[in-house]
């Protein structure tokens, strides 16, 4: 499985995650030019929007050792331009998922 399809493997994973707890996925590999994002879900008057980080196995970290100071502000930059481009003026959250191992484990969901 190449990179790519290990990673929309992964999204997958968390969208249906998502929406098993009442989240109802506006967008999935959401991308511009300038940036990206995983997953963009909706629960309640709130929009989230989730990296996805995937690790075959935890020996260096899991997924959210990766969430760099870097990473947030990417994060950040491609959330006010879904907002902006969606016209959305309800709440964001930013959140990270991490899936982990070759069944595709959902290891923690935060809020960051």
């Amino acid at each position: 499985m190449s990179t790519t399809d290990t990673g929309r493997k992964a999204e997958a994973v968390v969208a249906q995650y998502l929406q098993q707890q009442g989240y109802q996925i506006l967008d999935q590999n959401w991308r511009t030019r300038w940036c990206e994002i995983d997953v963009v879900a909706q629960k309640n008057h709130a929009v989230y929007f989730v990296e996805v980080k995937y690790r075959r196995t935890n020996v260096q970290g899991d997924g959210l050792d990766y969430i760099t100071p870097k990473k947030l502000k990417q994060m950040a930059f491609a959330a006010n331009f879904w907002v902006a481009q969606n016209s959305w003026s309800g709440e964001c959250t930013l959140a990270v998922a991490s899936v982990e191992g070759k069944k595709f484990e959902i290891k923690d969901f935060e809020e960051i």
